[in-house]
């Protein structure tokens, strides 16, 4: 079973930037499929990024331009790296996890852009 804990969430203006954590409770190099979803109120859970195990990277079309994934495998910790932000990518931000065809979540983080 693996743990997901996400951090760094928070109340940032238009423009700005800010990074969110995803940290495993077990050895990121060992999970096949580790990437970011976000969900508006009201809206459906969507892809933000994903990765798999050779460091593919897909991002989701409205962020591609904006977003970016990094990994520390040292602290078993997944970063988004938000630049840009706009009111729109207001969400709570999940993180998922598959490992031998199995998923599991994060409690997710709540990023709210508001000027």
């Amino acid at each position: 079973q693996v743990q997901l804990v996400e951090s760094g969430g928070g109340l940032v203006q238009p423009g700005d930037s800010l990074r969110i954590s995803c940290t495993a409770s077990a050895s990121i190099r060992s999970i096949d499929r580790l990437g970011w979803y976000r969900q508006a109120p009201g809206t459906q859970r969507d892809l933000v990024a994903d990765t798999d195990k050779i460091g593919f990277i897909t991002y989701g079309n409205s962020v591609r331009d904006r977003f970016r994934v990094s990994k520390d495998d040292a602290q078993n910790t997944m970063y988004l790296h938000m630049n840009s932000v706009q009111p729109e990518d207001t969400a709570i931000y999940y993180c998922k996890a598959i490992v031998s065809g199995q998923t599991y979540w994060g409690r997710g983080t709540q990023v709210t852009v508001s000027s």
